[in-house]
Order: structure tokens, then sequence, then C-alpha cells
């Protein structure tokens, strides 16, 4: 009966391995150069690439300096602004929270007992595990887009195979198989390269309040979209809210292709010039 406290306590050790690892992790050479300590910043950019002319990275840093007085809502980042947007907004309606808040639910929705649901539940995330880590091995050698692009498709698939499933009724093992396929599309795609992108769209000075803008609109739709799940499900069915949430992913698709720049390869300093207008 308190297995729960179980599930919540074992947190604990992951959490506190991260507290260990954190305290070697270098400061950010951009960072420190903000502080007036470049050589502190030139060493861990060698630290880093031991290729990279790290005294030039320096100076093109300096340059690019600018008024503290901005802010990201000013006209000239209205792109960079919309991109971080888009891409937290989408993220929330592939349903990617809902489903994990409510996998048991929905695993039970789709015919399995209890006790099935709640193992189906750890494979959703192992799923996410090892496809997160396949995502983050790709990233830098395939691009942002390219991986949005498996993600989308991947998204369009699995969730309109889910929606399918419901409407048909279809038993057994059809749903998990279809949610594990979407988890995996999800953290290969959106999963990996939303908060990279992210960290990546603004300039240096504003980064911060860039990350602090995506990340509030990611996490106040993670907990606006779930919370109307039970009561969708009770009004209009699994099926049409899996199907939903596909039709948005098709959306996000063209986004991608239309919108979306590619960032792979590029500097900081290179992509904030690159879309400031």
């Amino acid at each position: 009966e308190n297995a729960w406290r179980w599930m919540i306590g074992v947190e604990a050790i992951p959490a506190l391995i991260f507290s260990i690892v954190i305290l070697f992790v270098p400061k950010s050479p951009r960072w420190l150069l903000t502080k007036g300590k470049r050589e502190e910043a030139i060493a861990i950019l060698k630290k880093i690439d031991a290729e990279v002319d790290a005294i030039s990275i320096m100076e093109e840093i300096e340059l690019q300096k600018l008024s503290n007085k901005e802010n990201i809502f000013l006209k000239k980042y209205k792109v960079t602004l919309l991109l971080v947007f888009f891409i937290a907004f989408f993220n929330q309606f592939s349903g990617i929270n809902a489903i994990l808040y409510y996998a048991p639910r929905i695993f039970e929705e789709a015919g399995l007992g209890r006790s099935s649901a709640l193992l189906s539940t750890i494979g959703i995330g192992v799923i996410n595990l090892i496809f997160t880590l396949i995502g983050m091995w790709m990233i830098d050698r395939l691009g942002r887009k390219y991986l949005m692009y498996i993600g989308s498709i991947g998204y369009i698939a699995s969730l309109s195979l889910v929606a399918i499933s419901f409407y048909l009724e279809w038993g057994g093992i059809a749903v998990p198989s279809f949610l594990f396929l979407f988890i995996a599309s999800h953290a290969i795609g959106q999963g990996t390269v939303i908060w990279v992108f992210i960290a990546e769209v603004f300039p240096t000075h504003l980064r911060a309040s860039g990350q602090a803008f995506g990340s509030t609109v990611h996490w106040v739709l993670a907990a606006l979209i779930p919370s109307f799940i039970p009561a969708l499900f009770s009004s209009v069915g699994a099926e049409v809210v899996f199907a939903l949430f596909a039709g948005m992913m098709v959306v996000q698709l063209m986004w991608v292709y239309f919108k979306m720049p590619e960032t792979k390869g590029l500097s900081l300093e290179e992509i904030s010039e690159k879309l400031i207008k």
C-alpha cells in the first residue's frame, strides 16, 4: 500500500548523483566573459575543443556585446521569439506530457489490466531513456531539423495508429506498441531538440530571458493540456483526442519545413546574426 512512496523516494538517487556530477561541469565561457574573466574563459574553450581558435571566438563574442537595456520582445528579435514559442507550443500539442501523466489510464482504456498498465508505463520510461541517448548522439551529426523531421513523421504515424486502435477497439498490445513508437519519436526528435534549440537562438546577453520564456510556454502548456485529458476522454473519446494530436503534428511538420532554421555547425554568434532582423 505504500509502494508510491518508494516510487517517489527512489528518485533521490539520480538527484544525488546529478548534484555531485554538476560540481565538475565548467562555467560557460560566455558567462565568464561577462564577469571579466577572459583568461579563464579561453582556458575552458580550449579544454572543450583543443583545436578551436579561442582568441578569435572571444573577440567575436565581445564584438556582439549589446546594451543590457535590450529585451527579448524588441521587434528585431520577433523571429527568434516566435521560433522559441512554436517549438515549445508544438512540443506540448504532441500530447507528450498528457500521455506521460495518464499512461496507466490510457493503457487501461485500451483494455489492459491495472498491473499490466503500470508495467507498460515502465516500458515508456525505458524507451524514453534509450531514444533520448540516441537523439543526443545524432543531433550534431544530422542536425536539428533532420531530427525534427524524424520525430514529426513518427508522431503522425504513431498518434494516428493509436487513434485508429481506439476507434476500431483493437485490444492486446496494439495501443502500448504504438505509444512506445510515439515515445521513441518524441525522444529522438522534440525531446532532444527543444532544449538545445531554445538555448542556441538568442544572443548571449538575452539567452537567460529567452530560455525562461521558452520554458514558461512549455510548462504552462504542460499543466493546461493534461488537465483537460480526463474530461475529453469521457466526452469525445480517446480516439478523437489522439487524432487531434496527430493533426497538430502535421502542422508541426510544415512549420519545421518552412520556418525552422538549421543551427547545426554554427556558433552561437553566427546563429544570432542569422536570425536578428
